[in-house]
């Protein structure tokens, strides 16, 4: 019999990874909804997901040569795919400009689209050992600009070279808004990135795949002709209840050493389909079937960690339902970031139940999502700095509340108006009236705008920002 403690360790020392940057993901950390197949489809060139749902995580993996061949296992395509990164998180200044060169190259009188060919060229080149000058982004850029024959020979000579080897060439262009920090600038290079996507739509072995959040989507950037050709591709990044707690097994089964024989362990006892025993393919361990189509087993695998109520009876809700839909923002939506980061909580707050007979307590549950919720306003600071700004004023409210008392407050706080917000960053997108900043925040997930007009918040947010909620999860103190 293995005990409730040593199930927690095991959980704890799980490769639960909570935030992507552009680092390799762990091989154990793969699982691909349904939905996101569709989305690493080469043909997919619009790719729309909000914070934590998986744009970097992706655009890491797939550009890993092995960790790609793990994920042909269920799309062969990408086996006989050539990746290639145009921009992501991670700096990496020979093979896209950050931000402060793409200002620098702007300044310079280069439109957005220039640069864009430019880091194109030089991966052709790359492909091709064809040469081209990379003293610097500026000398590419110029080069670019001033040979667009030069530029079609090249991207013809790469895509007949692709056809030759069997190969498909695929660029992906992710963490857009770190381009600039002025919405009318990053509107602009978004647009001209989605007009290059499809001028590569014109060859037949080569595509772009561009990670978008989804207020990036704005109608500007998609202001020029045939760009329907580019929607008509869109594929959203979600994440179902049944893929969230298939995606948490997938990392529990692959915890090191020790940790991982005691999740393993623990599985037979509740299997009701023997093909669902995980199995190892080299170092890293495997479900061979479909997890997320077995909801009744996933059900009663995550009851034996922690229960099937959350207190002494039903009436406040089931756990398996419960640790997903309190993490959902404003659309419903529950990241696996956030996921992931609450039941890691509950594992480690729930040591202090020493006599409790589950892994999981129920309060410790509910102490996970004020976990979750702090990671999320941190993560939501680094993208958009003016939210805690605006969100600190409200700490102490109850939601839902009149959106005039929402707005009196900001008043007050910030007298100059919308526009005195503090922000390192983007600023708010529409800060031309308190109304539009509350959209702004509706947008992001983190405002709920409910029937009878009141503005309300999931708890993914307001626990994190302070403010209070009749009978909900406490705020953080």
């Amino acid at each position: 019999m293995i005990s409730p403690e040593s199930i927690r360790q095991a959980i704890q020392a799980a490769p639960f990874e909570l935030d992507n940057t552009g680092e390799t993901p762990l091989p154990g950390t793969l699982y691909i909804p349904q939905a996101h197949r569709k989305a690493l489809a080469r043909d997919a060139v619009l790719v729309i997901g909000g914070r934590g749902v998986g744009k970097s995580f992706w655009t890491a993996a797939l550009s890993d040569a092995s960790l790609r061949q793990l994920i042909g296992a269920q799309l062969p395509e990408l086996t006989q795919t050539t990746i290639h990164v145009g921009h992501a998180a991670k700096s990496s200044i020979q093979t896209y400009p950050d931000r402060d060169t793409f200002k620098a190259l702007l300044g310079l009188g280069h439109n957005p689209s220039a640069v864009w060919r430019a880091v194109v060229v030089r991966w052709l080149a790359g492909l091709t050992h064809a040469p081209v000058p990379e003293g610097s982004w500026n000398e590419t850029v110029d080069w670019a600009e001033q040979n667009p024959e030069k530029v079609a020979h090249l991207a013809e000579t790469a895509n007949q070279k692709l056809a030759a080897d069997n190969q498909f060439g695929l660029i992906l262009f992710d963490a857009l808004d770190r381009t600039s920090h002025d919405w009318d600038t990053m509107n602009r290079i978004v647009r001209d990135l989605l007009q290059l996507s499809l001028w590569l739509r014109g060859f037949s072995q080569i595509r772009a795949k561009v990670f978008l959040r989804p207020d990036q989507m704005e109608r500007t950037v998609t202001s020029f002709v045939d760009a329907s050709k580019i929607t008509a591709t869109s594929v959203d990044l979600t994440w179902e209840e049944q893929d969230l707690h298939a995606m948490l097994w997938q990392r529990l089964i692959n915890a090191p050493g020790k940790h991982g024989e005691c999740l393993r362990s623990i599985l037979p006892e509740w299997i009701l389909i023997p093909t669902v025993t995980p199995k190892k393919q080299g170092r890293t361990w495997f479900f061979s079937h479909n997890l997320a189509s077995n909801d009744f087993l996933l059900r009663d695998w995550f009851e034996a960690l922690a229960g099937d109520k959350m207190g002494k009876d039903a009436r406040r809700g089931v756990p398996y339902v419960w640790s997903v839909s309190h993490l959902a923002d404003g659309h419903g939506r529950t990241s696996p970031r956030s996921f992931l980061a609450a039941i890691l909580g509950a594992a480690e707050d729930s040591s202090r139940y020493s006599d409790y007979p589950l892994a999981l307590h129920y309060e410790s549950l509910k102490r996970g999502i004020q976990k979750a919720s702090k990671i999320r306003v941190e993560q939501v600071a680094e993208d958009d700095p003016w939210v805690p700004a605006a969100m600190q004023p409200l700490r102490g409210m109850n939601v839902p509340c009149e959106e005039e008392a929402v707005i009196r407050t900001w008043q007050a706080a910030f007298p100059q108006g919308p526009g005195s917000i503090p922000s390192d960053h983007l600023p708010p997108q529409h800060a031309e009236s308190w109304d539009g900043v509350r959209k702004d925040l509706e947008r992001l997930g983190i405002f709920v705008t409910r029937k009878d007009q009141r503005l309300d918040m999931p708890d993914l947010y307001r626990v994190g920002f302070g403010l209070g909620r009749k009978g909900g999860v406490k705020p953080r103190t």
